[in-house]
């Protein structure tokens, strides 16, 4: 629960959901029940995992030890083993042979891995294997993703609150505590260190000389005291790692609590600091925390300490800003229909082939998207066009070498008049069923991208190099981003395709010519003391780096074109959310990209009634131009627009929406003088007005259904035209009220639109079939009644 709604214990609170109706009572069982959304809908990963005692918990349960009580005694069965457990002729951690009836050989294992073994659901063990190493938190993780992948949820329930008890009774078993005699510091610090003083002085001697520069001195001592701090910290672990059962060295290592980098500071060294400025202070902190830091390492620590702790107040306001903006600008986008037929789609390139981040690729781009065109596998299966990436084709994706890049259906190239259409938007993360008719999937992805704001850094992180070059990185870097602002100490880029001429460095900057193939060339001037990426004839093509830094969008998107831009945001921002190990499907950002890219500039109207100038819809521009066409008319031309997402909620068709989001009196103004009016799309204009939001069962074709169920009474329409229209039977209320446990899979099926009556003729519901593969409520299985 705590992960799912991001809770601690400080006093948080939470509202109960009290469900009356009978439709309340059917959303309740079915749709927020936590059974059901064992699944995070940023990334489609478990929500529901093991985490700080609970990994101590299992990690202790699974270590093996040589040499313990037992080591090599054989055990048939598990009361067998239990009855040892218990009168000590073999302890949790010794090493035993397992002749037990799921396995065929003889099994080398522990007591505690075969009593873990016990919590996991029948089936488990015989298509994973056994438990063949201590467990810590990715291991767990990545237990729980197997259950919720290849077993039922009420199946899964069972499995993990069995798991939660035990790592709970062995965490406290384990008597885990520490002291500071558990700090273990590494014996032999002293000689490192001092081979590293004599570095730094030859490195002064070389500046008092005047061989090297200021800046190349503050370079060079910079590396040096990290390459100092990494070999302390190398051997500080081998002290932890040889002092068994060490608790410190439990918790880092087994991922439950901490990290080496807070470690080293606590048993190696502090390392350096920055000064308030954000520039590397040279002279590092040699003490740690166990020893004491100096006077004047104290002071030098100061400013970074500082700096922290504002951080911290002033990132929870930012990350809830940038959520706000956020939600502003995509909550209109909601599911309307369910292919569009649109003819593009967009390349998902595997940039790395490596293994680790292959499945990366895999899963935050192209599991849960519709493919755009047959994919043939090495082996001659074919991958049919608009059938959905799941895990059986993602294995098929992941072993075949020779394919390295996919077309699918994408958001950004989605045609829908209004909104999103289920094909281009694929999987739901959240359940693992296709995307239905009314979701609002842009709330989704404003939720997904603006909720783990708080976790990313608020550092700019310094280059050491050229004066002002400053990297921003953490939420900074994301905001920048999405508000399409030009960075700081941007790189340079080639304006065409050809070979790199350097030309002579002067006063403004050093010049470099791109010749291209018709032998034009293209001067790009390079500010003073940038670092070159290429050398003098190297081939460039148009958009491609010439200088160290980030890329400007909105100039890659002049230059290369708007897909190449908006890969460059989403990979951008992923970097940020990646660093900090927090993971979100591309298709969330590429919704938000959606909106910031929407707008064209007209540059040449044609016979369009547009303005040189104005800006309109991308998607009103095409039916223009289609329209025109047919009729042998002049095409108009224009440029896309990058905005960033303020911008972009500000410029929406609505200003019912653009009013309540930033410069009201501007907005209004605006509106009455064009004298607009607001077609009520989107979610806001809806609530602002009183009306019910056009998604989930709000959408229209919910309204084309009744309900036939004994005693219902459906919920009277509010009017402001008087009493009069309202007319309330009083023997409705009369009708006897049914509990929740009295409700059936009907009741539920008839709320949720699988079968209902149908009262005028339309052909059919947004999709509900989710309902029918859930236990059914009047004929409970086990597992549900352990529910």
């Amino acid at each position: 629960m705590c992960t799912a709604f991001n809770a601690d214990f400080d006093g948080d609170q939470m509202a109960v959901h009290l469900p009356l109706s009978v439709e309340a009572q059917a959303e309740a069982r079915v749709l927020m029940l936590s059974a059901n959304n064992l699944l995070s809908p940023a990334s489609g990963r478990p929500i529901v995992a093991p985490n700080q005692d609970l990994i101590i918990g299992g990690y202790y349960l699974t270590q093996q030890i040589d040499g313990r009580e037992g080591e090599g005694r054989a055990y048939r069965t598990m009361s067998e083993l239990t009855n040892a457990l218990d009168n000590n002729y073999v302890t949790l951690h010794s090493s035993i042979v397992w002749y037990g009836s799921s396995v065929t050989k003889p099994l080398n294992t522990t007591p505690g891995r075969l009593i873990l073994e016990e919590a996991l659901p029948d089936g488990y063990v015989a298509r994973f294997g056994h438990i063949d190493k201590a467990l810590g938190k990715s291991a767990l993780s990545e237990i729980v993703e197997r259950l919720s992948d290849h077993f039922s949820k009420a199946v899964v329930a069972v499995a993990l609150d069995r798991i939660k008890s035990l790592c709970y009774r062995y965490a406290s078993k384990s008597g885990l505590t520490f002291s500071i005699d558990d700090i273990k510091a590494p014996t032999n610090k002293a000689q490192i260190l001092e081979g590293y003083e004599d570095k730094a002085e030859k490195v002064e001697n070389q500046f008092r000389r005047g061989i090297i520069t200021d800046q190349e001195r503050r370079q060079q001592e910079v590396r040096i005291w990290s390459d100092a701090k990494a070999e302390v910290m190398a051997a500080m672990q081998q002290a932890f790692k040889d002092d068994k059962f060490n608790p410190i060295d439990m918790m880092v290592g087994s991922g439950a609590r901490g990290n080496m980098t807070q470690l080293t500071q606590i048993a190696g060294m502090r390392g350096l600091v920055a000064n308030p400025r954000g520039d590397m202070i040279p002279r590092p902190i040699k003490s740690n925390f166990r020893e004491g830091l100096a006077t004047l390492e104290y002071f030098i620590a100061t400013p970074g300490a500082r700096k922290g702790l504002v951080d911290t107040a002033l990132r929870t306001a930012d990350s809830g800003y940038l959520t706000r903006r956020l939600h502003d600008v995509a909550q209109e986008l909601i599911v309307r229909e369910d292919d569009c037929g649109t003819s593009q789609g967009a390349w998902v390139e595997d940039v790395t082939a490596d293994t680790p981040n292959k499945r990366n690729w895999l899963e935050t781009r192209l599991f849960g998207r519709a493919l755009h065109t047959d994919v043939t596998l090495s082996n001659g299966t074919v991958l049919p066009r608009n059938s959905i990436v799941g895990d059986a084709e993602m294995a098929m994706l992941r072993e075949d070498e020779k394919i390295m890049r996919v077309r699918v259906r994408s958001v950004l190239t989605c045609e829908s008049k209004n909104g999103i259409c289920a094909k281009c938007y694929g999987r739901s993360l959240a359940t693992g069923n296709e995307i239905e008719l009314g979701e609002a999937v842009g709330v989704i992805a404003a939720q997904s991208i603006g909720e783990p704001g708080t976790q990313l850094t608020m550092r700019t992180f310094h280059t050491g190099g050229v004066a002002g070059k400053d990297i921003a990185g953490g939420l900074p870097r994301v905001v920048e981003l999405f508000e399409a602002r030009h960075p700081r100490g941007s790189a340079s880029l080639a304006r065409a395709t050809g070979v790199v001429r350097i030309g002579a460095d002067d006063s403004k900057g050093l010049v470099v010519n791109v010749i291209d193939d018709s032998g034009t060339e293209v001067p790009v001037v390079l500010p003073l003391g940038s670092k070159l990426k290429v050398k003098d004839g190297d081939s460039v093509v148009a958009g491609q780096l010439l200088t160290d830094g980030p890329i400007d969008p909105k100039e890659l998107l002049e230059i290369s074109g708007i897909r190449d831009a908006q890969a460059y945001i989403v990979e951008e921002v992923q970097r940020v959310y990646r660093d900090q190990g927090v993971a979100i499907h591309d298709k969330h950002i590429e919704l938000i990209l959606r909106q910031m890219t929407r707008r064209y500039i007209v540059q040449d109207p044609g016979d369009t009634p547009f303005l040189p100038g104005e800006r309109i819809d991308a998607r009103a521009l095409r039916e223009a131009n289609e329209r025109l066409s047919k009729e042998g008319k002049r095409t108009a031309e224009g440029r896309p627009e990058l905005m960033g997402i303020t911008k972009a909620a500000i410029s929406t068709d609505s200003w019912l929406s653009a009013a309540s989001f930033q410069e009201t009196t501007r907005v209004l103004t605006e509106a009455a003088i064009d004298a607009k009016s607001d077609s009520l799309i989107g979610l806001k204009e809806n609530i602002i007005i009183g009306k019910v939001i056009p998604a989930g069962t709000g959408m229209d074709a919910y309204n084309l259904f009744g309900i036939d169920y004994p005693g219902y009474v459906r919920a009277q329409s509010h009017t402001t035209e008087g009493d009069e229209g309202i007319e309330v039977d009083p023997a409705a209320f009369a009708a006897p009220a049914r509990s929740a446990s009295e409700l059936d899979a009907s009741d539920v099926e008839s709320v949720l639109g699988v079968s209902v009556a149908d009262h005028s003729g339309a052909e059919s519901l947004p999709s509900g079939d989710h309902v029918a593969a859930e236990p059914q409520f009047d004929e409970p299985a086990d597992d549900t009644e352990a529910l």
